[in-house]
């Protein structure tokens, strides 16, 4: 406290001594006790008033020792169990956390990683994907702010996500790897990979890719097969060495039959050969017989039609063809859609036969587009036009409910061009997929729709959807999640319309390791989205002939059920609306595959290269007293005494009012006593 502070503080104290003096005391002969009380009182009294108003500011200092954070983040994948070291893992854990010395320097924290990150002591090391980058990256996230060490438990082996090699560590954290389970390098062949259409034609042929992996240091021979049943309907003789580790085989099968079909793929084991979970592997192709046709019917160029034909084309069981106008073997009845990019008066024949026949259509305008003619149609939306064009941004409407589609990014794509004009539109005829913004503002008129009943159609008001695929691709690194987004809306507008109030959707097949997810739609008696019922699902293993009943759950303009990991085998399944008489059935199929299993050691290399790249060492299990020696000598993780000042100003004491307050009233009631008031 400042002297001068202080001064004012002892002449506050005599100025109330003085009052309180010259008041009760001064010239008085006979001095009683209730003198001296008021005195006292009246004393205190003056001077808690003047010391709020000098108002001097009284500071504290409080210490406490910050200790560094001790991660313990460990492997927690079927990986770990598969090589059996969950009890040596658990046993290192639990010399880290439980060592005296550990928990006297560090706030010890243990995390389980898997795919994601989970903050429980307890393993059960039954996570299905190791992402070893992700675990590092979102724990350094969450103790950005403290000097950490982080000590890495796990086989190194990832079955998920970016590279751990190369993951480098912030300048506030340090991580000690700990390589876990056998490092010892043993003769192994593996399936690596397995490329392969999801669907394929009936009566056609379709490519199988498939990528061998040996390890070992002497050369090696294998015969190598692709099951289908009891038949083996592909076989070749392989010969691996030290020098030739990796082997491409290719090769097309036939689609004799419709449906779902499985097949296997197997090496023969080498006779010392430790895993031969990773020799066999499953893989399945769904056959069908139709196939969709679009029609993309133009009278310019323009780089949206080549998009729009590889954009269709990426699913098989969709082909694209481009036609101008004055193409005399033009047949629209070959086509089950029929895209009209940039129409003018020139198509008038075309869309009257459209038109009168009921074709499904797409309508794509631009800026060449004869907005008079389009709106001669009576389509139900028409623009007043000029030939000025207009910058038109997308705005994802999730109230759309006519088929599922995710957000992928709407707002931040690049605008379309159109021609300007105010918009006019019948909301009763179409669904809205995107909205208009036009300079920042969101206008509420429609850009995307796709019509609520039969025959369908559909609208997309601008040009330059190319632009929108490339920017998907920059996001995504690929152009899957757009092309999934432009098949579901050729779908809807390619098939019959669909009469059904009990809309079921899920995959022909899956594989083991991943979520089964099969989504539901409701209507009402009008065909409106009904989001109040109740909707439950039966599923039965055909192989076991076990079953379980669950809820859907209400996901946006959707019911779903997400039934996790299913193990492998046949299942039929059975939605219905509680309350209702509405049912319906289907099937899918699990394949069996577990990429947990396909490793045979500890990934040794990968957890040597990690720890070089980010200049620490690699700690095997039986040196963990090593570690914990490296630790608690490691002078960047000492614990830390911090002190902390605090100043508070003494008007901010509220309890000095209240003595104040109490003062004063017992100064009353003792005059009130005394019968002096």
């Amino acid at each position: 406290m400042a002297i001068s502070t202080l001064l004012y503080i002892t002449l506050a104290l005599i100025i109330a001594l003085g009052f309180a003096f010259f008041q009760y005391l001064f010239r008085k002969q006979h001095r009683q006790r209730k003198d001296y009380i008021f005195f006292a009182l009246r004393s205190l009294s003056v001077f808690l008033v003047i010391l709020l108003l000098i108002n001097p500011k009284i500071t504290s200092v409080e210490y406490e020792v910050e200790k560094p954070e001790l991660i313990i983040l460990a492997d927690n994948s079927q990986s770990v169990a598969y090589l059996e070291e969950k009890q040596n893992l658990q046993s290192i854990a639990r010399s880290l956390s439980e060592n005296e010395e550990i928990n006297r320097n560090f706030e010890v924290n243990q995390i389980g990683f898997g795919e994601d990150l989970f903050m429980e002591d307890s393993l059960d090391f039954d996570a299905r994907h190791t992402n070893i980058y992700n675990a590092l990256s979102e724990t350094q996230e969450i103790f950005s702010g403290k000097q950490s060490a982080i000590v890495l438990l796990t086989d190194g082996n990832q079955s998920l996500g970016r590279d751990f090699r190369y993951y480098k560590t912030k300048k506030n954290a340090q991580v000690f790897p700990v390589v876990i389970g056998d490092t010892a390098s043993y003769k192994d062949l593996s399936i690596e990979r397995i490329n392969s259409n999801k669907y394929a034609f009936l009566n056609n042929r379709f490519p199988v890719e498939i990528f061998l992996n040996y390890t070992g240091s002497e050369a090696a021979e294998t015969s190598f097969r692709i099951m289908s049943g009891d038949n083996t309907v592909f076989s070749r003789n392989l010969r691996f060495s030290p020098d030739s580790k990796s082997q491409i085989v290719r090769t097309d099968l036939p689609a004799s039959s419709l449906g779902v079909k499985t097949y296997k793929i197997e090496i023969d084991p080498l006779s010392d050969e430790k895993n031969i979970v990773n020799n066999q592997q499953n893989f399945a192709v769904e056959v069908i017989d139709e196939r969709t046709s679009v029609l993309i019917l133009t009278d310019v160029s323009h780089p949206d039609l080549g998009m729009l034909k590889k954009s269709i084309e990426s699913n098989q069981q969709r082909k694209a063809d481009i036609k101008y106008l004055g193409n005399n073997n033009l047949q629209i009845t070959d086509y089950q859609l029929i895209i009209i990019y940039q129409i003018n008066r020139r198509f008038n024949d075309l869309v009257n036969e459209i038109l009168d026949r009921n074709y499904n259509f797409l309508i794509i305008t631009g800026t060449q587009t004869d907005w008079n003619y389009l709106n001669s149609l009576t389509l139900g939306y028409s623009r007043n036009a000029v030939s000025q064009p207009q910058e038109i941004f997308p705005v994802y409407n999730p109230t759309f409910s006519a088929f599922q589609f995710e957000d992928i990014g709407f707002n931040d794509f690049p605008p379309l061009v159109d021609k300007f004009g105010p918009l006019e539109f019948d909301n009763s005829k179409y669904g809205i997929l995107l909205y208009q913004e036009l300079q920042g503002v969101k206008t509420g008129e429609p850009l995307m729709g796709v019509s609520r009943d039969s025959p369908k159609s559909g609208f997309l008001l601008g040009e330059n959807l190319w632009r929108w695929r490339a920017k998907s691709y920059l996001d995504n690194k690929s152009f899957q999640e757009f092309d999934d987004f432009f098949g579901k809306l050729v779908q809807n507008l390619s098939a019959k319309r669909s009469r059904d109030r009990l809309n079921v959707e899920n995959e022909n097949f899956y594989y083991a390791n991943e979520n089964v997810i099969i989504t539901a739609q409701y209507f009402d008696e009008n065909y409106r989205f009904d989001a109040e019922e109740s909707l439950k699902i039966t599923v039965l293993n055909n192989d076991t002939q076990e079953s379980f009943t669950s809820d859907l759950v209400l996901k946006n303009n959707f019911y779903q059920f997400d039934a996790g990991d299913l193990p492998a085998g046949n299942y039929a399944f059975t939605v219905e609306v509680l309350e209702r008489n509405i049912s319906k059935s289907g099937s899918f199929e699990v394949i069996d595959y577990n990429t947990e299993q396909q490793f045979v050691s500890a990934n040794l290399l990968g957890m040597q290269s990690f720890a070089e790249n980010n200049g620490t060492n690699l700690t095997f299990p039986d040196r963990i007293d090593e570690l914990i020696t490296k630790l608690l000598n490691n002078d960047k993780f000492r614990p830390v005494q911090k002190s902390r000042q605090k100043t508070v100003p003494l008007i901010d004491w509220y309890y000095l009012l209240f003595i104040l307050i109490i003062i004063l009233a017992a100064e009353w009631f003792y005059r009130k006593y005394l019968g002096l008031i």
